[in-house]
């Protein structure tokens, strides 16, 4: 840990923030909620990184301005080994710390291990992106486990969707424990899109853009993928397809022996956030098992066949920007080649809507924390609110 804990102490009326991350996409889709809590008169957060992922996240921090608070050690390569140690060291820095909310991010080892270190402090816990669900605890595997647990411990669930908000409350959460944001993950679009100038660049039909990383899709199913991308791109010569390939072994392998000798395919490392939205924006068509990318792409307007048979993001496959594919080399190249023959087909799915929101999703989540943690405060703000509007109208 990086920093002295005693110098963290509560200031009088400054609610102390625990935010916790550990993955690139955590840091991605707190890094808004971090900022609107601290252009706040109210709130101090307080960010804490657990090394789940290592020089991939220090990218994330650096691009959204973010200086750790405390940095845990890692300990142990396995998964089991890694919560032991962050568990004891989050213990720590929240007997330290006079902290009045935990605040966890999605479905990883490091948000589970968060909301659990608050649950047996008795500090409140809210978890941003809450509410997805499969109700298939093996696909995503371990996320779908992790994110109900953490949904049975949390005090406070921000749904970044109708549909999510509608699954917690079939799960019988008290409504008044369930607040609508939308998905910040389109307010940090929005906001690196505006300070490193992301915009479409190149003229024509764009690339083809795949990423596979899930223990779900691990084995012959990348197999699968490899043949039909291999499929799509002998067939389609003059379409580039631009694939920043995972690190581990068990995916890296398959794709280079299988993809690594054709022209138009282009294997890279994985790509940096902000190099990442710059190939969305001059994408044609993403393959993808991931759920970050089921949520920006719509953002550029750019359709998604998602490389799963379900998908905890159906509101995705509502709006009708993307399409279930899972990991069959026929259908993945089919629908691909459908999309190539059928403009209409694929100007539907890249007119449809971004069903995650507008942006503001920050503001809402910092206004409800508010509510919850400085009731008095939010009251005396809302009556100030109302008497500017009644003043100006």
């Amino acid at each position: 840990m990086n920093q002295d804990s005693g110098t963290l102490r509560a200031q009088p009326d400054i609610a102390q923030l625990l935010i916790v991350s550990g993955t690139r996409p955590e840091i991605i889709k707190l890094a808004p909620v971090y900022h609107a809590l601290k252009q706040s008169q109210w709130a101090r957060p307080i960010w804490l990184h657990t090394g789940q992922h290592g020089d991939m996240a220090d990218q994330m921090l650096d691009c959204f301005h973010i200086q750790p608070d405390h940095v845990l050690q890692r300990q142990g390569s396995s998964l089991l080994e890694f919560a032991t140690g962050c568990r004891l060291q989050l213990e720590s820095v929240l007997m330290d710390t006079a902290c009045e909310a935990v605040i966890v991010q999605g479905d990883t080892e490091s948000a589970f291990q968060g909301a659990l270190a608050g649950f047996y402090r008795k500090v409140p816990v809210v978890h941003v992106e809450a509410g997805l669900r499969t109700y298939n605890l093996h696909r995503p595997f371990p996320e779908e486990g992790l994110r109900q647990m953490i949904g049975r411990i949390a005090s406070l669930h921000l749904a970044p969707t109708l549909r999510a908000r509608q699954a917690l409350e079939r799960e019988n959460v008290a409504p008044e424990m369930i607040e609508l944001t939308g998905n910040t993950v389109v307010d940090a679009q929005l906001w690196a899109s505006r300070q490193h100038h992301i915009h479409r660049r190149i003229q024509g039909r764009g690339h083809i853009l795949v990423t596979m990383h899930r223990r779900e899709n691990w084995g012959p199913d990348v197999d699968h993928v490899c043949e039909a991308i291999a499929d799509i791109a002998r067939e389609f010569p003059r379409v580039p397809v631009l694939f920043p390939v995972h690190l581990n072994p068990v995916v890296k392998e398959p794709v280079h022996r299988l993809l690594g000798g054709l022209p138009n395919i282009r294997l890279t490392d994985p790509l940096d956030y902000l190099a990442m939205q710059q190939a969305l924006a001059d994408a044609w068509l993403v393959l993808t098992d991931s759920g970050g990318l089921q949520e920006e792409a719509p953002t550029f307007k750019v359709p998604v066949l998602v490389l799963r048979d379900e998908t905890e993001r159906p509101e995705v496959l509502e709006a009708g920007c993307a399409a279930l594919v899972g990991a069959d080399r026929s259908r993945i190249a089919q629908s691909v080649r459908q999309l190539m023959h059928d403009e209409a087909a694929y100007a539907r799915m890249q007119a449809s809507s971004n069903p995650f929101g507008d942006g503001t999703a920050a503001q809402r989540t910092e206004k409800r924390l508010n509510q919850m943690l400085r009731p008095d405060h939010a009251g005396l703000a809302q009556k100030a609110a109302e008497r500017t509007r009644h003043v100006l109208a």
